[in-house]
């Protein structure tokens, strides 16, 4: 609301100033009339909601914004004012004592409690307001802001809101103000324009939803929040026809209506009719509280200039002349700062486990929260309980606010749906053996009638009676249409029903055995019939997505039903191409134990199920369990079929593919050499299952250092993917990536760059920006952009790709760790050296935890946390994890590998920069020598060995030589890379070149 400025020209009238009034929303009577009385002074006001959850920078960044809006700041100050949001006193007293200090008298405050506020406070030099008349209340604010006070009481003709301590003229049995209410600001906001804006006599607006959605308590809220612009505020139960008539019939003598001996017809006749006038009240407001049967209301709704608020489940009252304003369930910072405020105990974390169990139920998180206030009980505990409990009152705390047990509640309003609409209960018995949520709705509408009870049979084949039971269910808020966001041109339309867990949970335990069974039975035959049939086609993944909630409810898990049992593998299996690999875990898991006592450990289904389970575990790191699963299937079909049979060929692949995890290398490759090699002589060469073996092959060579062999393997590969598979295939997708790495690796930065820019663009458009491949992708790119010396733009995409791989799998996920790693060298030539060093920590820390010390990553990024503390300063630290890397990289790999190569560069530099010139001259040499066999001599960790065997040879005043080297190194250098490329420049300036270890997927 913003006031329109009033000039006085009379003598001794205070300059026009202006104010920003600062108030929670529960106290806008009182922000609403301080402002009126401002205005009537001449004065401009803008009055500014407090919400601290909305400013990112927490409370000084919100305080500040305030100052930012310019004139003068009033803050009203109360119990409320302090709990918008869920900071401590210490954070509000360090906010306020920063910002006032900054902003000396901009901000001075009024005061509404008498309760203990921050002491910082004390710097806004508050002035008490509460318990006084308006006389004595407009003083004190116009002494505190240094206005005049000689026209306290003044007025322009146009008429003011109420003294907020002044109670409308009739106030008529609204239920008590709920001190725990919590935010609902944008319902309140809608419903409050909902009735401003409606032409006059229509001002009519209903609020829709849920039993225990807090319909009611928004109603109450809203009649005391703007109490003070209304002068009859009259209150209505209106869950039957005969309360509602009597409760209208007594308004009649609070309007001074003569009550005689008429009937109750004629008494409400005149309330009507008085409120239609207007007289002898203008402004009123009437709440009609609990209406589901809009034909109890619609003739006795009152018209005029007042307002009309009716709470109701039934969405039949769009179409009786009302608006709708929709009460949805809590947001999840609204759930959090109730709950913590009901149970000041829990934690933030706490508070939002219980909200995620509860779906941010209001009426269950009062009742739940309520009772873990007086409980030591830990809210997993408590959450147990109350599953083995749902229907005891014992586990809830009831309230005035909200006296039914939630389970009551619902179980009311499901009373009246089996009692009145039999067809509306059968189709809810049926959703509920799909998961609580979404469900899709096409699959519902696809339901076979056979094998279901013939009462929903008739239903499934009568398409009229399925509509219509369906719209029962929403009428009643029972379930939730959702519609998508696409033009019905584009394929949108109604997409899903939406059903609340705790409706389902009431549901289904009081469902007879043997129809949960039937009814279980049907919606597994359905979600089967609903397969995709191909879970390597992106294109079917959202499909997939929409089917894999319902697995477990309805028991699909444990199904003995063979083409069950495939469709479950499909979504296993989609799951792992997706990177949904927690979720793959768990259903896996789960399911393993079942199928084994159901079918045999050597069951065909029972062995597919364990690739499944096994790719999750390595995906997440557990490698021990994934080696030990994959090596105890691939050793039983070896020894019962040989080596040359396809299931044998696809189990010792998978051992493999652990084994390059755990870094046997070379076993690996032997085994995946084998594999390829048969399957072109069983298969032929262009076979999906015969690239995807040679892919195999070309991973190995890549981690055993034998670039070139790889390369030419990934791009044969590509080459026939691209011709069997297409271009846009996630396999022939991952065959670009390989190949861009293996051009990296090899030195050729250009063409590695131009191919990964490429591949990243249709990694997105078919995977999508987060999915683990096309992470890989935007890695790999980030790091073609750093060695072609795009140092801002390898930053920003290492940056990137780091944040979100944390975000959607996880610190400790491999793929993470990976990313981490390269990011932090990133960090210590170009960025922060303290951040370079907490994140090499941690990766060090991590692949120690999950792969041993002993495995070549944990190996290769203790010698890269040694570059960090040689920038520190720190050299003989540094040396010390140098000279480790290097003997752990050379136990592991051999004296030859370009990891152990790297190790040994580095390892020169830290010998040479403590003094020790000699040893570091004779490993110069000797690592020179090999990386010049290994990988070429215009390669570029051969070139960085020969510049760094130059500096070595200057340090012992062998100039000739060193010259010698350095002249070819940058000769060389400018060749291959160019004048202007990083390592030129620094070769050039006699800097000493070093080498990252890169952890490779």
């Amino acid at each position: 609301m913003t006031g329109t400025a009033m000039r006085h020209d009379r003598d001794g009238a205070a300059p026009a100033q202006r104010f920003v009034i600062s108030f929670a929303g529960f106290n806008r009577p009182w922000a609403v009339w301080i402002a009126h009385r401002l205005e009537e002074h001449g004065h401009r006001v803008v009055l500014q909601r407090w919400d601290p959850q909305s400013s990112p920078g927490g409370l000084t960044e919100a305080l500040d914004d305030l100052a930012r809006a310019g004139g003068r700041i009033l803050v009203v100050l109360s119990e409320r004012y302090f709990s918008a949001g869920t900071h401590t006193d210490e954070e509000w007293n360090t906010a306020l004592r920063t910002v006032t200090a900054s902003h000396p008298d901009r901000f001075a405050a009024v005061c509404l409690t008498d309760a203990p506020l921050p002491s910082a406070v004390a710097a806004l030099e508050k002035t008490d307001l509460w318990g006084l008349d308006a006389y004595e209340a407009e003083y004190r604010v116009l002494r505190r802001l240094d206005l005049p006070t000689d026209r306290i009481g003044t007025e322009s003709g146009r008429r003011g809101p109420r003294f907020p301590n002044d109670p409308p003229e009739i106030w008529g049995r609204v239920p008590r103000r709920n001190p725990r209410f919590t935010g609902r600001n944008d319902v309140i906001g809608r419903l409050r324009d909902a009735l401003t804006e409606a032409p006059p006599g229509a001002s009519t607006v209903t609020l829709l939803g849920l039993s225990g959605v807090g319909k009611t308590q928004v109603a109450t809220e809203y009649a005391y929040r703007f109490a003070s612009e209304y002068d009859v505020v009259w209150w209505v139960p209106a869950e039957d026809r005969p309360t509602l008539r009597e409760r209208l019939a007594d308004l009649a003598p609070a309007l001074g209506l003569p009550r005689g001996a008429g009937s109750y017809g004629e008494q409400i006749r005149a309330v009507l009719e008085a409120l239609r006038r207007g007289s002898p009240y203008h402004r009123w407001l009437m709440v009609f509280d609990g209406c589901d049967n809009p034909d109890d209301l619609t003739d006795l709704l009152p018209s005029g200039a007042g307002d009309v608020i009716i709470t109701s489940r039934n969405r039949e009252w769009a179409a009786r002349h009302t608006s709708l304003v929709e009460v949805p369930l809590y947001a999840r910072p609204e759930s959090v700062t109730f709950i913590r405020r009901r149970a000041r105990r829990l934690t933030g974390d706490e508070a939002d486990q219980l909200a995620e169990a509860l779906e941010d139920y209001p009426l269950a998180l009062d009742q739940t929260a309520g009772w873990l206030a007086d409980s030591p009980l830990g809210v997993g505990e408590y959450l147990t309980l109350l599953q083995h409990r749902l229907d005891s009152h014992e586990a809830v705390t009831l309230s005035d606010d909200y006296p039914l047990p939630f389970p009551t509640a619902l179980a009311i309003l499901l009373n009246n749906v089996r009692e009145n609409f039999p067809d509306a209960l059968a189709l809810l018995r049926l959703f509920v053996f799909f998961a609580p949520g979404r469900v899709p709705l096409r699959l519902l509408r696809e339901f076979p009638a056979d094998g279901v009870p013939e009462h929903l049979a008739g239903i499934l084949n009568d398409q009229i009676r399925w509509n219509a039971a369906l719209n029962k269910l929403v009428q009643f808020s029972v379930v939730r249409l959702e519609y998508s966001d696409l033009s019905v041109e584009e394929g949108g339309g109604l997409e899903t029903v939406q059903l609340h867990r705790m409706v389902h949970n009431i549901v289904r335990e009081n469902l007879a055995e043997d129809e949960a069974d039937q009814l279980s039975r049907a919606v597994r035959q359905v979600l089967a019939a609903a397969d995709p049939g191909r879970p390597t086609d992106s294109r079917l993944w959202p499909r997939y997505a929409e089917l894999i909630p319902h697995l477990d409810h309805a028991g699909v898990l444990t199904s003995s039903n063979p083409r069950i049992q495939n469709f479950l593998l499909h979504c296993l299996r989609y799951l792992i191409l997706a990177g949904e690999y927690r979720t793959c875990l768990r259903l896996s898991e789960q399911t393993d134990a079942v199928w084994r006592a159901m079918l045999g450990d050597d069951h065909d289904q029972v062995r597919e199920l364990s690739y499944h389970h096994g790719g999750a575990l390595r995906m997440l790191g557990h490698f021990r369990q994934a080696e030990a699963l994959a090596r105890n299937v691939a050793d039983r079909l070896l020894a019962e079929r040989g080596d040359r049979d396809l299931e044998t060929l696809r189990a010792t692949s998978t051992y493999a593919g652990v084994l390059l995890s755990t870094a046997k290398f070379d076993e690996a490759r032997q085994l995946l050499e084998h594999a390829f090699a048969t399957y072109r002589e069983l298969l032929g060469e262009d076979d999906a299952t015969t690239l995807n073996a040679q892919n195999n092959v070309a991973v190995a060579l890549r981690l055993l250092g034998r670039y070139q062999e790889a390369y030419d393997t990934d791009l044969d590969t590509l080459r026939r993917r691209e011709r069997v598979l297409r271009v846009r295939h996630i396999a022939t997708l991952s065959s670009g990536i390989g190949c861009a790495m293996g051009l990296r690796l090899m030195g050729r930065y250009r063409e590695a760059l131009a191919r990964q820019e490429q591949g990243l663009k249709l990694h997105v458009q078919v995977l999508g920006a987060n999915h683990p491949q096309t992470l890989r992708a935007e890695h790999n790119l980030g790091q073609c952009l750093r060695r072609t010396g795009d140092i801002p733009g390898a930053g920003s995409r290492l940056r990137s790709v780091l944040e979100r791989s944390t975000r959607v799998f996880g610190a400790e996920f491999p793929w993470t760790l990976m990313v981490a790693s390269d990011y932090a060298t990133y960090l210590r030539e170009y960025g922060d050296i303290e951040e370079a060093r907490r994140i090499s920590e941690e990766v060090v820390r991590g692949y120690q935890s999950q792969l041993g010390l002993a495995h070549p990553y944990s190996i290769g990024t203790v010698g890269n946390l040694a570059l960090v503390l040689r920038a520190q300063g720190e050299r003989t630290e540094a040396l010390n994890l140098a000279e480790q890397a290097l003997v752990g990289m050379r136990g592991a790999l051999g004296d030859h590998h370009p990891w152990t190569l790297g190790c040994a560069l580095n390892a020169t530099g830290h010998r040479n920069i403590t003094g020790r010139l000699d040893a570091a001259l004779e490993l110069s040499r000797d690592t020179l020598r090999a990386a010049e066999q290994v990988l070429g001599p215009d390669h570029p960790m051969a070139l960085s060995a020969q510049i760094a065997l130059a500096a070595d040879l200057r340090a012992v005043r062998e100039d000739a030589e060193a010259s010698k080297h350095e002249d070819a190194g940058l000769k060389a250098l400018t060749r291959t890379l160019g004048p202007q490329h990083v390592h030129t420049v620094s070769a050039r300036q006699q800097t000493r070149p070093y080498w990252d270890f890169e952890p490779q997927p």
